[in-house]
């Protein structure tokens, strides 16, 4: 089932992205994390693969897994970059074959084997691209992109941004999950700029609970997001004075009441990037009472 025709307007959600475990041993915990996280009743979740697909394997049988053992709604990263169509067909033909019906379409970064000017020669290189090959060739698969609250690195200006996420939705996507961001005022004047400009399909905000000020910043420095002063200077203040434990419980804390707020302004629902904690994972969500309803 496409993801799209299970949302309800004025039913907020809670959807989760996980990560594959890089060593197949980590299989087990990874699994049981899933578990645990079922009974937050996630409307889906998301796994994402590694920079040139170098997990694209393991991201197929994990969303398999999920679906099939698990009972999940799934959504397969796809990355385009650098890559064939006959690639793309391949997975997807599997991808259908394990009865996932989501993709969430991807530029991707160029793999590490791959010189910039190779990729010229490779008829993907957008996700726009993607989206129209996908929607073309297998329409019955439910389409997501990715949208940028602050800008995407890459972009000239912020109209050229949204002009891009505009023809992924023209070309066929459903709606967009964003990029993690630290501040609901980006999200929301996001949105209000996505309107006034015609994009009327959802619009899910990404929510990434800070762990750790280090991983914060390693994930901060590769998407460009920033975080705000006031915040950084808590989160460097618990580190100094609690250490990790300290710096956690505040970044819960903060995703816990970015989730509020973002529901209570009429977010359609909230994404979350798990980092694959099961328990960071059930202490933001706890309490949260937009979504008490969805709870099993």
């Amino acid at each position: 089932m496409k993801i799209i025709d299970t949302m309800t307007p004025g039913k907020p959600f809670l959807s989760l992205e996980f990560f594959p475990p890089k060593e197949r041993s980590e299989w087990p915990a990874f699994f049981h994390t899933v578990e645990r996280l079922r009974e937050l009743n996630p409307l889906f979740a998301s796994v994402t693969y590694g920079a040139g697909g170098s997990t694209h394997g393991d991201s197929l049988e994990i969303v398999s897994r999920l679906k099939r053992d698990h009972g999940l709604e799934t959504m397969a990263h796809l990355t385009c970059i650098g890559t064939q169509c006959s690639d793309v067909h391949a997975f997807l033909d599997e991808l259908t074959r394990a009865g996932v019906d989501n993709v969430l379409a991807l530029r991707g970064d160029l793999p590490q084997d791959t010189s910039p000017e190779s990729s010229l020669h490779r008829p993907l290189r957008y996700a726009s691209e993607l989206v129209a090959l996908i929607r073309r060739t297998h329409p019955h698969i439910g389409l997501g992109v990715a949208a940028y609250p602050e800008v995407h690195p890459e972009a000239e200006t912020p109209e050229a941004d949204l002009a891009h996420l505009m023809l992924k939705l023209n070309h066929g996507a459903d709606f967009a999950i964003t990029q993690l961001f630290f501040d609901n005022r980006l999200y929301f004047d996001f949105v209000r700029n996505a309107r006034n400009n015609g994009i009327i399909k959802p619009i899910i905000p990404g929510i990434l609970p800070v762990v750790s000020l280090k991983v914060v910043k390693r994930i901060v420095s590769l998407c460009g997001t920033v975080i705000p002063q006031d915040f950084m200077a808590q989160l460097e203040e618990a580190d100094r004075h609690g250490g990790a434990a300290e710096v956690q419980k505040l970044g819960v804390a903060h995703a816990r009441s970015q989730t509020e707020a973002l529901l209570a302004g009429g977010a359609p629902g909230v994404h979350l990037y798990t980092l694959n904690r099961a328990d960071t994972v059930l202490e933001v969500t706890a309490g949260v009472s937009a979504l008490a309803g969805g709870l099993r």
